[in-house]
């Protein structure tokens, strides 16, 4: 059936990052979903504009005008939104025996996860701080751990057992066990549909595996530990970081490379693809940053060599037309992809932030620091908000959830905490 012969049933709306979803019917009731993404609005955006631009290339008519305008117009009500928040702590969670690795939220914020270095992985409560399962089963440290999103019915774990790992939600019992590496995983992540699990290994190989059968599907291999890997939002792209100094674009449906990203002088620490799929930016222990066009990877669109140390973490906001960092040299710094410029050097930690976090608007950032906190910093002047305080070591993880009202942070002193800034 030809698409434009297809018609409208309904439009979503999807907030974070900004972008609406055209729910399409042909005659035998086919359904087909088209997403319009529309990273770039602002409160000064032509709403009118906007909606031509869409009637013209979408199966649409003038009728669908009136409606468009108005889910426009509410679409850059909420991202121009930047309500003034206090965060206050809710919960002291003493959840595991061991310092904690990492944490993570899933899609709605309801649950999240905390891993630790007493092989146990558990799903807790948001609302409550009750946990909810304990997975139990790694032989060694869990350091990496994912839900399924937005499904949020399964988790993925790695460990330094050299296995991943997948969990029912509902019982936490595990469904499957990848064997296959050869030294421990450090990273991990589901693909968009859920079916697939990507694993980065110290052995120097990434793995695609069939979810449901445990199966190796294909294997990708560096030079050096790979230390990052994650799939591009369409799912048909894989980018992974070594320490071999070079980040690798990958074919999702062969494993076949696609770009080798290749100019940094030492091991690469974090890299990221934006949320269009457009760049990606990498980051080193060498102090800098690059950023790349996939259109064009022979070479570099820009070097940011503004930080004294090396560099810990890197991340994109939503829309991608920002980049934080996080570094040992105490600060972390955003950097404007437009004008490939320094927009802040956020200053004010005593120790080295090993991660940074945006929320969902890209008004606020979040920095974790071996000085046992973590601060949010406003994006648009680089003032520091809050500190929060309390852990008794450094923090390993912190992660916002997708509304950016609720805060874990998870640290070497064996805590997770929650902070709200919900009723404050």
């Amino acid at each position: 059936m030809d698409y434009f012969n297809k018609k409208l049933n309904k439009i979503q709306v999807r907030f974070f990052p900004p972008g609406i979803i055209l729910e399409l019917k042909d005659n035998l009731d086919i359904v087909e979903n088209k997403t319009i993404d529309l990273l770039n609005i602002t409160k000064d955006s032509d709403v009118q504009y906007l909606v031509q631009e869409i009637v013209k290339k979408e199966p649409l008519t003038q009728k669908h005008t009136k409606t468009l305008e108005k889910i426009i117009k509410k679409l850059i009500s909420v991202v121009s939104e930047n309500p003034k928040q206090t965060f206050k702590l809710q919960k002291t969670l003493k959840c595991h025996e061991l310092p904690l690795t990492n944490c993570a939220f899933n899609k709605n914020g309801n649950m999240f996860l905390t891993g630790s270095y007493d092989r146990t992985c558990i799903i807790w409560d948001t609302y409550t701080g009750e946990p909810l399962q304990k997975l139990t089963g790694h032989q060694n440290v869990v350091y990496c751990m994912s839900f399924n999103l937005p499904y949020a019915n399964k988790v993925a774990t790695g460990s330094f057992d050299h296995t991943a790992k997948i969990w029912n939600v509902a019982d936490g019992k595990c469904d499957t066990t990848f064997s296959g590496h050869e030294m421990e995983v450090v990273c991990l992540q589901f693909d968009p549909m859920s079916t697939q699990l990507l694993t980065g290994s110290m052995d120097k190989t990434a793995k695609i595996w069939n979810v449901e059968t445990g199966q190796e599907i294909f294997e990708m291999k560096h030079d050096g530990e790979i230390i990052s890997c994650s799939f591009n939002t369409d799912g048909d792209k894989i980018l992974t970081g070594s320490f071999d100094k070079t980040a690798k674009i990958w074919d999702s449906y062969n494993g076949n490379i696609i770009g080798d990203l290749k100019e940094h002088t030492e091991e690469i620490s974090s890299c990221q693809f934006n949320y269009s799929g457009t760049n990606v930016v990498t980051a080193s222990v060498d102090k800098t940053v690059k950023l790349w066009d996939l259109r064009k990877m022979d070479k570099s669109m820009h070097t940011f060599t503004e930080h004294e140390n090396e560099i810990m973490d890197v991340v994109f906001n939503l829309s991608g037309s920002k980049i934080a960092t996080a570094s040992s040299d105490t600060t972390s710094k955003i950097f404007d992809v437009a004008t490939l410029s320094m927009d802040y050097n956020l200053a004010g930690h005593k120790g080295e932030i090993s991660k940074v976090m945006f929320d969902s608007r890209g008004n606020n950032l979040l920095t974790g620091s071996s000085d046992g906190t973590c601060k949010i910093w406003d994006v648009n002047d680089g003032k520091c908000l809050q500190t929060l305080e309390g852990h008794h070591d450094e923090i390993f993880s912190c992660a916002y959830n997708y509304d950016g009202d609720i805060i874990i942070t998870a640290g070497k002193d064996n805590t997770c905490k929650i902070w709200s800034s919900r009723n404050n």
